[in-house]
């Protein structure tokens, strides 16, 4: 029996909605073919942002979008992609694939984006090879209501008012592509650079730091130290990489073992997301600076046929189980994680959403951002499960995790069953509750294999389905498959 206690009288703190953010780079089909297809395509689109990836994504309540990268991000010089079409510059997108970077989708674009999407901006400046006046002058350009040379540049492109911009990101990956930096080194910059991240008005700017590669704790202790009291954020990188990937093994060619790897890769978020917030709370016990796992989610070998530098994979019912333990993993330590995107929107490493010509296919991925979404601005409450372990001895793990919240007297508990072969007897008690349970509905996201998926030929083999709940007093049983991800609402 597998037991998921929750405490429905001990409130925690709010899940931010940011939890559940994206992340679109100027990276293979991302943005073109993605997000964007231009004015004149014959894909259906609004003023060429393709009309069903943008139908999808606010379907999901997408909370926030990162650009212009990831890597692409330190080479990205924001004047090149301002402008008349015509005028802006053509170019070789050096970290992926070495094709042609027209800067058709720039500053003006991806603001446009978000406002369709109704979501926050999050940009990423450039420190790996930009200056401090070009961060600062960008800054300028989107956000200053008044006159000055960047907003007079702004309004003679189009656009008089302002944009707001909650969410700002001083530098990349600054220890790999973003710089090969020392964090003493990439600290100093980021006070340097960060000076000149003005806050024009009485909107603030989330200033976020570029913070450590997985488990680089070192990295995460010099930030704090040097630099802590300048940073509202403090970034993460963490990819699940199947382990036998440089032998051609994909999203959807894999076995048993790989299955487990890949879940058990995961799980490790949970270490290093206690691991960093213990050295972070040494010099921030109250928690005010937020880690911000800005890049997370699975990195396969890419698709046979498909140009290496473009990071184009399938997406199966066992990313779905990345993506639910990991989402389970940010609620319950959302005192500490208050900004999350995975990696990438479209197309894109581990996708939400695959483009194919005027075909879209909602990924398992997808459909676990969907059963998760009334988590988002929830609040968390105290839980605990008792469970079986799976695997084999060198990828044991829990087969339950959860995560459980309410809101508007509505809770939510969330789900996986990482067991590859049994379904498992799970019993959810609520204690603390004022009132007894009148209604509990549960829905299942399974694949009848572990490497089920959706195709643009066969689109809804891995979607939400109806799963059976018993009501006993306070507690429900339901029977949850093997390898799924389950969300029930209680009343």
């Amino acid at each position: 029996m597998n037991l998921v206690n929750i405490d429905a009288g001990h409130d925690k703190n709010q899940i931010s909605r940011d939890i559940y953010g994206h992340f679109s780079e100027h990276l293979g089909r991302c943005i073109y073919g993605g997000f964007w297809v231009g004015k004149k395509s014959d894909i259906p689109n609004i003023n060429g942002f393709r009309k069903d990836v943008i139908e999808a994504f606010k379907e999901i309540d997408i909370p926030n979008l990162r650009w212009p990268g990831g890597c692409f991000a330190d080479e990205y010089h924001w004047k090149d992609g301002i402008g008349p079409y015509e005028t802006r510059k053509r170019m070789i997108n050096t970290h992926w694939g070495g094709v042609l970077e027209d800067n058709s989708f720039g500053t003006h674009e991806f603001l446009e984006l978000c406002e369709l999407l109704g979501c926050k901006p999050y940009i990423n400046g450039n420190v790996g090879s930009g200056s401090v006046q070009e961060m600062s002058e960008w800054i300028e350009y989107i956000t200053f209501n008044g006159e000055s040379p960047m907003s007079k540049l702004r309004e003679a492109n189009g656009h008089k008012d302002p944009w707001k911009l909650p969410l700002f990101g001083v530098g990349n990956e600054s220890w790999g592509c973003g710089g090969n930096m020392k964090p003493e080194y990439y600290a100093d910059l980021y006070r340097r650079y960060q000076t000149y991240v003005r806050q024009y008005g009485p909107d603030k700017i989330f200033k976020i730091a570029c913070g450590p590669n997985s488990s680089d704790w070192n990295w995460t202790e010099v930030l704090m130290r040097e630099a802590g009291n300048f940073m509202d954020g403090l970034s993460l990188h963490h990819y699940t990489v199947e382990p036998d990937w440089n032998n051609k093994h994909t999203a959807t060619n894999f076995d048993e073992k790989g299955w487990y790897m890949a879940l058990r890769n995961a799980s490790f978020m949970e270490t290093l997301v206690r691991r960093h917030d213990e050295i972070m709370s040494k010099y921030d016990p109250d928690k005010r600076v937020a880690l911000v796992v800005d890049e997370w989610g699975m990195w396969h070998a890419v698709e046979p046929g498909t140009n290496p530098g473009f990071l184009y994979q399938q997406n199966t019912v066992r990313d779905a189980l990345v993506a639910g333990i990991t989402l389970n993993i940010f609620n319950n330590h959302s005192d500490r994680v208050r900004i999350a995107n995975i990696a990438q929107a479209v197309n894109v490493l581990q996708s939400p959403v695959l483009t194919e010509g005027n075909k879209l296919v909602k990924t398992p991925t997808w459909y676990v951002f969907h059963m998760y979404k009334a988590h988002m601005d929830a609040t968390l409450l105290t839980s605990s499960v008792a469970t079986d372990y799976t695997g084999d001895a060198a990828s044991y793990l829990p087969a339950i995790t959860s995560s459980a919240s309410k809101k508007d007297g509505v809770y939510t508990v969330t789900l996986t069953n990482a067991d590859l072969n049994e379904a498992k007897d799970v019993t959810v008690s609520l204690s603390g509750l004022k009132n007894k349970i009148k209604e509990a509905k549960a829905l299942v996201l399974a694949g009848e294999k572990m490497n089920s998926m959706n195709t643009f030929d066969s689109p809804d083999q891995v979607v939400e389905k109806a799963l059976e709940t018993k009501i006993n007093g306070n507690d429900i049983a339901i029977k949850m498959p093997a390898r799924s991800v389950v969300t029930i609402t209680i009343k």
